[in-house]
């Protein structure tokens, strides 16, 4: 009997209410004090194709999903066949081979599937009539002629018939199901819950149902955890850090922080716009920032390859943000739109043409997926520079239980302002200043007394790089912005000594931001020192990285692993430092090349030839990192990993 360790799985044609149910039942967990890890796989189009939801429940904290289920939920034949009987190339062969032995398999009479043909005797098939007990629950209201309108319940239906199996209290999980029927909708509500109750009842008549061996029960001390999915955190994280203009063009996985930010823009002094192209989103991010609010926007890769002359014009003008964040997904071109890669780290690193500054930085779980956000913005401002936020579709879509969300670093700063009472010195003018030294000025004073001169220069070189911005309304700030290179005017500029100087300016920013940003906000060593084998990572394998630790280290095996979280300025020296001592490598990433280890070899000089790399779309499970590391560990070569799919 496996207790309060459960995955449930729920499977059928997108557009079925798969969302709806594993929401439902997340929440019903995680509101009785269980840990919740949720996560979602679904196609690019819009319905009929086949999707599903894992929600893996424990007492302990759980950042990962593991390759099998305990309960299977399925609302259509291909849930449990696969897709081969009408495709020439199978997509996927259906989830029974991923049901733990004795677990439970929850399907739709309707379909007329013969569970002989699963060749899985140690599974236990429970047919439920779906159609018929939702038109029982309408029959109860007088409104059993209209079941077919009422069909998307039977996601509510497949829900609690798979209550009855793992013993989960059916009150929890109908209160949660009430809660997201307010007002006028109420009626669906008991509807739903009345749907359910049948199903619950239906299954419990089972023989087999009394002795399934995963049950799950509410934990024993209920706190108030926030569940919550990750681009729901970095939209949270805009708004504490008092973002004012949100631009984007609709794009997969990203989309869904704009459309998040919208509904509440009416209550944070917030205007979200929806742009006609990810050009026009950039430059009207860009543009916002100059006039001085803080300003972001969201993409995904395609989308980011439109974006790249505006973070090339926001760098060189040292424009105070804008912040992006870049939703990684499958790739090249558009790729695999709703599918998992972390393929876009260096072309995040070198996204325009030239040298320029900018940061990219890239957290792991959600916790660090709000501070950096946060951070972002003040980076932005204080060294004048557009900042990169590395996520991915796994970080944006997974459900998952947080403590606490808080800030570390949570003071708002917003740099170097002019406030129409410094002006610029005259030896900040640099060496090659003719419009000056020519006795005229162009911020409206016309010839100038040099003895007494006044003005005010956007770009002068400051003793640590960085000019006091200016924005408009600021009597005595205007200046010049363009795309060229410039002198401290902002006037077009070609001469030898300007370029040099104003290279130096931008660039020497990098080495005070990595100065200034904490070291535990550029890369974190988990684990102990001593270790027969680093883990080298990034991003959003850290979760499933650690859980894969925390079962090897049972086995008696001494790994660690050193996660990088601030790519762009890379702290070289440290990471170095760590890698020259361990005793053996291994990166792990999610993209065909191992793009962190090639950075980190560009960097460090330290070479990285075990990688285990893992790009057909899905994110590592634990299962799989505790295999393919343990195989290292143990001597052999690593190889990349793919979805187990027979």
């Amino acid at each position: 009997m496996q207790k309060n360790r459960l995955t449930w799985m729920i499977g059928g044609p997108q557009g079925s209410g798969i969302n709806a149910s594993a929401e439902v039942f997340a929440k019903a967990c995680s509101r009785a004090g269980l840990r919740v890890y949720a996560n979602i796989e679904y196609h690019s189009n819009i319905m009929g194709k086949h999707s599903f939801y894992r929600v893996r429940v424990d007492d302990e904290d759980v950042r990962s999903y593991k390759d099998k289920a305990d309960i299977l939920v399925a609302l259509d034949l291909e849930t449990l066949a696969g897709d081969g009987d009408h495709r020439r190339w199978a997509t996927h062969y259906g989830h029974l081979a991923e049901i733990n032995d004795g677990g439970g398999v929850i399907f739709d009479s309707e379909i007329g599937y013969d569970p002989a043909k699963a060749n899985r005797p140690d599974l236990r098939f429970y047919p439920v009539p779906f159609m018929e007990i939702i038109k029982k629950a309408l029959e109860e209201v007088g409104k059993g002629e209209q079941a077919r309108r009422y069909e998307v319940m039977k996601n509510t239906v497949g829900l609690g018939a798979s209550l009855a199996l793992c013993e989960y209290p059916f009150d929890l999980v109908a209160e949660v199901i009430r809660s997201q029927f307010k007002g006028k909708r109420a009626e669906v509500g008991e509807l739903n819950v009345r749907a359910a109750k049948l199903a619950f009842e239906h299954v419990k008549q089972h023989e087999s149902a009394k002795d399934f061996p995963y049950t799950l029960k509410p934990g024993k001390e209920p706190k108030a955890r926030i569940l919550a999915k990750g681009y729901e955190i970095h939209a949270i994280a805009k708004l504490k850090a008092g973002c004012s203009f949100q631009t984007y063009y609709p794009i997969s996985p990203a989309t869904d922080e704009s459309v998040f930010l919208e509904r509440q823009q009416r209550d944070y002094n917030l205007l979200v716009v929806q742009c006609e192209d990810e050009i026009s989103s950039i430059n009207m991010a860009v543009g916002a920032a100059h006039m001085g609010v803080r300003a972001a926007t969201a993409t995904s890769g395609p989308g980011f390859a439109l974006m790249v002359e505006g973070i090339g014009f926001a760098s060189i003008t040292e424009c105070p943000g804008p912040v992006l964040v870049m939703y990684q997904r499958g790739g090249p071109s558009t790729g695999m739109p709703t599918r998992q890669e972390q393929g876009d780290l260096q072309f995040s690193l070198h996204p325009a043409q030239g040298d320029f500054p900018h940061i990219v930085t890239a957290p792991g779980d959600l916790r660090e997926a709000y501070q950096d956000t946060f951070s972002a913005f003040n980076w932005a401002e204080r060294y004048q520079m557009p900042i990169i936020v590395l996520s991915d579709k796994k970080l944006a879509s997974v459900y998952t239980t947080i403590d606490k969300l808080e800030l570390k670093w949570d003071k708002i700063d917003r740099g170097e302002m002019f406030t129409g009472s410094e002006w610029t010195a005259v030896d900040a003018k640099g060496a090659n200043d003719a419009g000056s030294q020519a006795g005229h000025n162009g911020n409206g004073h016309g010839k100038m007394d040099m003895a007494n001169v006044k003005e005010y220069l956007r770009y002068a070189f400051a003793k640590d790089g960085i000019s006091p911005r200016s924005r408009p309304g600021i009597k005595g700030g205007r200046h010049w912005i363009t795309s060229d290179e410039h002198d401290p005017d902002g006037h077009i500029t070609e001469g030898v000594e300007m370029r040099v100087a104003m290279m130096e300016k931008r660039m020497g920013k990098l080495k005070l931001a990595q100065n200034a940003i904490p070291e535990e906000q550029q890369f974190f060593l988990h684990g102990p020192k001593d270790a027969e084998l680093t883990v080298l990572g990034w991003g959003s394998t850290k979760g499933t990285i650690l859980d894969a630790l925390t079962l090897l280290e049972a086995q008696g095996k001494k790994i660690n692993f050193l996660q990088c979280r601030l790519m762009k300025p890379f702290p070289a020296k440290q990471v170095g430092e760590i890698l020259r001592g361990a005793k053996h490598i291994v990166s792990m990433e999610e993209n065909y090349s191992g793009q962190l280890a090639q950075v980190v070899q560009e960097q460090t000089g330290v070479m990285i030839d075990q990688r285990i790399n893992k790009f057909d779309g899905r994110p590592f499970s634990e299962d799989e990192v505790v295999n393919a590391l343990a195989k290292v560990y143990d001597g052999a070569k690593a190889e990349p990993v793919v979805t187990h799919v027979h």
